[in-house]
């Protein structure tokens, strides 16, 4: 198990470095930060879901109190993807690709709408 957990704190950190706004980083973002809060916690998967969509979508250098009216995208790309994206994972499977891709259809429809 503590093999596992080293793996997985590699994996996050990793993913950290990633983050930006490419598809590729996205899904490694969610990988790491998923899989880690799924067998380290005992929240749900919907919540898991919830908190690493907000950790990737969301800059890590961003804080949410910080945000304000002019950042509408941050909150137009989280609020769709909490809505539309959340359900897509279970402790089975956290269905990377498809979180990824739903979470990129949020970006293009919150790009049409500012």
């Amino acid at each position: 198990m503590e093999g596992i957990k080293g793996v997985l704190m590699m994996v996050c950190l990793a993913s950290g470095i990633l983050v930006g706004q490419s598809t590729a980083s996205f899904q490694s973002c969610y990988m790491g930060c998923f899989v880690l809060c799924v067998i380290t916690t005992e929240n749900t998967v919907f919540s898991c879901s919830v908190k690493c969509l907000k950790d990737c979508i969301i800059p890590s250098s961003t804080d949410l109190a910080s945000l304000n009216k002019d950042d509408t995208q941050y909150f137009c790309k989280l609020g769709c993807a909490v809505s539309l994206c959340a359900n897509l994972s279970s402790k089975e499977n956290p269905g990377v690709q498809k979180v990824g891709r739903c979470v990129d259809s949020c970006s293009e429809t919150c790009a049409k709408t500012n």
